[in-house]
């Protein structure tokens, strides 16, 4: 005999639009949004939670192999992460890691589209597939994956929120901003830290709200506001190369958040989420292991580590399992190169937007930098 068993009782309302004789919808096209009503215990409120839902497993990559490219969101505006140089190609940390993807992908790492994307388009732009994968000094916090359909992958720069004054302000601490003016990015975990920060100080103050950087930093510089805030990144790159004056100004010693800077892809495709993220982890576990772009040709042929050989195709199929060929991480290394190497041509004591490593240094060097095994 069986029992009857209380359980939740789940209404899902889809909502899709389509033609009464329209095709299937291809891979990047825009995700379903399904309002699911909950039927909470006795004595609690109904709770709605809408979930954006992209597309399945491995449909990611076929789109991506087919059409050629990787679709990469960036910001296009900070030099040092995306932006670009003197000659007209894009550079930059995160652009790096958008080749790498590439490089993975295709054995080519300039088979990758940038889009510049300002902070209220990046993560539309992901959830209905204009872009593949978002690389763009976003924040990883809880919201933003539940409440979006979307995964961040792993961190590639642990940041901080801080605080930038004109040298001569006489500005050391928040209580100095007191009925001062703040200038700050539109719809940033910025904007949110600093109402925290200043909230939880006791400290009165006017935010100034931009749309994007070269508006906040170009206020700032004119004199529209006494500080401006930001993730302690960015405020190093445009003070070293946004604003006219650069050695006129300083960040104070304040970090107001924790701000893990991560790629971002939608929920729904697992495969493609693991593509990305161990892409990521093959630069880390690259300069830990001493494998870089000048001699992994070498270690290839040579390493006698078995994490190497697994990392570099000689032994194992990780590839294979991830939808590529197993020399994949060695052409990540190859053309692009480990974190090290990354971080030292965009951010590293000779670039113009110098930003000593530590946190992201490796684990084993005081950071905070950790790949998991490749086995």
């Amino acid at each position: 005999m069986f029992k009857t068993i209380p359980v939740l009782a789940v209404v899902i309302i889809l909502s899709l639009v389509v033609g009464a004789c329209a095709p299937p919808a291809a891979p990047t096209a825009a995700p379903v949004i399904q309002t699911v009503v909950v039927t909470a215990p006795a004595g609690t409120p109904q709770v709605q939670v809408q979930v954006a839902q992209a597309p399945g497993f491995g449909e990611t990559l076929k789109a991506v192999q087919a059409r050629g490219n990787v679709v990469c969101g960036v910001n296009g505006q900070l030099p040092g992460f995306s932006f670009l140089d003197p000659s007209g190609a894009y550079a930059g940390f995160d652009v790096d890691f958008c080749r790498a993807l590439a490089a993975a992908i295709f054995g080519d790492d300039t088979k990758v589209e940038y889009r510049n994307l300002t902070t209220q388009e990046r993560l539309p732009a992901l959830q209905t597939g204009e872009i593949d994968v978002l690389i763009r000094n976003t924040t990883w916090t809880f919201t933003r994956e539940t409440d979006n359909g979307l995964n961040f992958t792993g961190t590639t720069f642990y940041d901080g929120q801080g605080i930038m004054v004109p040298a001569d302000s006489g500005i050391s601490s928040l209580d100095d901003l007191e009925g001062g003016t703040v200038c700050v990015q539109k719809g940033t975990t910025t904007e949110l830290n600093l109402a925290d920060a200043m909230a939880l100080n006791g400290v009165t103050y006017t935010p100034a709200v931009y749309e994007d950087v070269n508006q906040t930093y170009g206020a700032y510089a004119e004199g529209r506001c006494d500080a401006v805030t930001s993730d302690k990144s960015q405020l190093s790159s445009a003070a070293k190369a946004v604003l006219p004056d650069p050695e006129n100004h300083i960040i104070l010693d304040v970090t107001l958040s924790k701000e893990p800077l991560s790629p971002v892809v939608r929920h729904g495709d697992d495969q493609w989420f693991d593509l990305v993220k161990w892409t990521v982890y093959a630069t880390i576990a690259a300069e830990e292991y001493g494998v870089d772009s000048t001699n992994v040709d070498d270690q290839r042929a040579n390493a006698v580590n078995p994490e190497i050989k697994r990392l570099l195709g000689v032994e194992g199929d990780l590839g294979l399992k991830l939808g590529l060929t197993n020399d994949w991480a060695y052409n990540v290394s190859k053309l692009v190169g480990n974190y090290a190497e990354i971080y030292e041509r965009n951010l590293g004591e000779g670039t113009p937007t110098y930003i000593p490593r530590g946190l992201n240094s490796l684990y084993n060097a005081g950071g905070a930098l950790y790949s998991p095994p490749f086995r």
